[in-house]
């Protein structure tokens, strides 16, 4: 499985990015499709992830202003972002990943920088 994010870029405090990752294998193949972020001298963590068939679920500091999106038609998975604080700042990586029997295989895009400045 491939991962193409694309979308970054740099806007100001309470602007908005829509980020985007198109994926090689069919979206019904996957089990959870999400979004996480790295900042700059921190861990990388959960910003938005959706499993098939079941929760949405964000992270505290973006519930209300993001919201991830599945285009299965385009195979895609979207990050509408609004109201973009620098802390919002960071390399953003999809991620999905399958089940397979009892293993889970686990796949990473190569990110895209979101730079929010005050």
């Amino acid at each position: 499985v491939q991962l193409q994010a694309s979308g970054g870029g740099s806007v100001q405090a309470g602007g908005s990015l829509r980020l985007s990752c198109a994926i090689s294998a069919s979206m019904h193949s996957l089990n959870t499709m999400g979004w996480y972020r790295q900042a700059p001298g921190k861990q990388r963590e959960l910003v938005a992830a959706v499993t098939e068939g079941g929760p949405t679920n964000y992270a505290d500091s973006v519930k209300g202003r993001f919201t991830i999106s599945v285009d299965y038609a385009k195979n895609t998975v979207h990050l509408q972002m609004t109201s973009l604080k620098p802390e919002d700042t960071g390399v953003y990586y999809c991620n999905v990943d399958q089940l397979y029997q009892a293993d889970k295989y686990v796949y990473w895009g190569q990110g895209t920088l979101v730079t929010v400045s005050s």
